[in-house]
């Protein structure tokens, strides 16, 4: 997609590491619109037929690509195949103006030393995908990127013409023909699913509220701060100033209304303020709010990643101090 170079509808390649499978078909549903209006093409290697080459279909839809997305996390960069091929490949093709090369940052990692760290990431100012609290406003910024880009490189409404005076087309293959972009199929997950992920999102609030207790009481001069593990399954957090209590709670995985990590301002955890529960669209697990914790802007709607989670719950507890 360099300069001076036509077309119709821009061909997009998705270079990207399996083990983000789930994060790319999120980018994909969120590209829907731009399919609809017929601006994009997309292809990763999902779409391989049976039978097919893997590496030879690989190369002949990157070298045909005009956007190249590399969908960047700590195993993309580890990935030989992903860094040395594929983003080796893309980046000599954004460079002679045959392709434009977009970095989406999907997890936290070192990729402003890679060969691509110069570029202008998304989403913006490089903020990872699973660093947003609603991973859905994560994947309308990188639309809107995207979208950008392309009126960048033809400003004029990019529409699919008829051809003039064409040849005539030999009959397509299977795999090379024409089909439709929208073929994405629901994810079913399980009760274990659930369980996992649940269970997971925990362990990563009692982190995420551990190291944030340390940095508060680095930050701030007269700031005291407590953490404490009861059980595997629970943990209490406090904040003080001067040694006077400013704010506590108690956090547990399982509540009295079931399955869900409940946050209780209290030490006893009988109640609670605020819980997190796991919820699925078609293409991942995330979680919501119970909406308790309306006056933080904490939205029912939300599909929170395991960080917007436990941003919610810190706010509650530190909303005293501020």
């Amino acid at each position: 997609m360099g300069p001076g170079r036509a077309f119709e509808v821009a061909k997009l390649f998705f270079s990207y590491l399996h083990k983000d499978e789930e994060l790319r078909n999120r980018l994909e549903v969120a590209l829907t619109m731009l399919q609809r209006q017929g601006l994009i093409d997309t292809w990763h290697d999902r779409r391989i037929a049976a039978g097919d080459e893997f590496s030879k279909e690989i190369d002949r839809h990157l070298e045909e690509a005009d956007v190249i997305l590399l969908l960047v996390s700590p195993d993309f960069l580890a990935s030989d195949y992903c860094y040395d091929i594929e983003m080796g490949r893309a980046m000599e093709r954004h460079r002679a103006g045959d392709a434009r090369v977009i970095p989406v940052i999907l997890r936290h990692c070192d990729w402003h030393a890679a060969p691509f760290g110069k570029l202008l990431a998304t989403p913006t100012d490089g903020k990872p995908i699973k660093s947003y609290a609603d991973i859905d406003e994560a994947f309308q910024n990188v639309t809107v990127a995207i979208r950008k880009a392309l009126e960048a490189a033809k400003p004029a409404v990019i529409k699919a013409a008829p051809a003039v005076n064409a040849p005539a087309a030999a009959s397509p293959t299977p795999s090379q023909g024409p089909r439709s972009s929208n073929l994405s199929l629901p994810k079913v997950f399980t009760d274990r699913d659930r369980d996992r992920f649940l269970e997971e999102s925990f362990e990563y609030i009692l982190s995420y509220f551990r190291n944030s207790l340390d940095e508060l009481k680095a930050r701030n001069d007269g700031i005291d701060t407590s953490f404490r593990t009861i059980d595997q399954n629970k943990f209490s957090a406090a904040v003080y100033r001067a040694g006077k209590e400013l704010s506590r709670c108690t956090i547990s995985l399982g509540s009295v209304m079931g399955k869900g990590i409940a946050y209780s301002n209290s030490d006893h955890g009988n109640s609670f303020n605020e819980q997190l529960s796991v919820d699925n669209d078609n293409q991942g697990l995330f979680l919501k709010s119970l909406g308790m914790a309306s006056a933080l802007g904490a939205n029912r709607d939300a599909k929170l990643t395991q960080e917007g989670g436990a941003e919610l719950l810190w706010g509650i507890l530190i909303r005293n101090l501020q």
